[in-house]
């Protein structure tokens, strides 16, 4: 420590001190300035980077919400169209039963119609054959003019057993 303060000159002491005012008055002028500039610009991009980040989750967030209300306003609508086929189809079910019933029952009706019809001009048929089958008997019996019973009788049976009925 001696020997520092022996070849100290105060000379060299204020020249080595201008030399450093002087070097930090241009590293203020020059170098700090845009240094701190930049490093502020730095630390701004990062904030604004940040708050962009911030801005896009707090998006992000509201389009999931908006999805999940739109999904469920899908899934509701897509219900009420199954529900509403659904009631529609049960519905034609039951008109075309109801349909089916009065057709059946129409049907129904009129082959009993039909059939009584049919069975009415059978039954004339038979008794128009019956009269012709006993009027001729009766012209065969009148012909012949049989006396006896007995012969009347045959005769009557010999054409019962020639005749068929259809």
């Amino acid at each position: 420590m001696d020997q520092l303060l022996n070849d100290f000159s105060p000379g060299l002491f204020v020249m080595q001190l201008v030399i450093l005012i002087v070097l930090l008055v241009l590293l203020a002028k020059y170098a700090w300035k845009p240094i701190l500039n930049s490093l502020n610009e730095r630390e701004e991009g990062i904030q604004n980077a940040l708050d962009q980040a911030e801005n896009a989750r707090k998006e992000m967030q509201n389009l999931q919400a908006d999805n999940d209300r739109l999904l469920k306003e899908a899934r509701a609508e897509r219900d009420a169209m199954l529900k509403e086929a659904r009631e529609i189809k049960d519905s034609i079910i039951a008109e075309a039963k109801d349909e089916a019933k009065e057709q059946a029952t129409i049907m129904i009706e009129n082959a009993k119609v039909t059939i009584k019809h049919e069975q009415q001009a059978a039954i004339a048929e038979l008794k128009k054959n019956v009269a012709d089958l006993s009027i001729e008997i009766a012209q065969k019996v009148v012909k012949k003019q049989l006396t006896s019973q007995e012969d009347q009788l045959k005769l009557v049976e010999g054409m019962l057993e020639e005749v068929t009925l259809n």
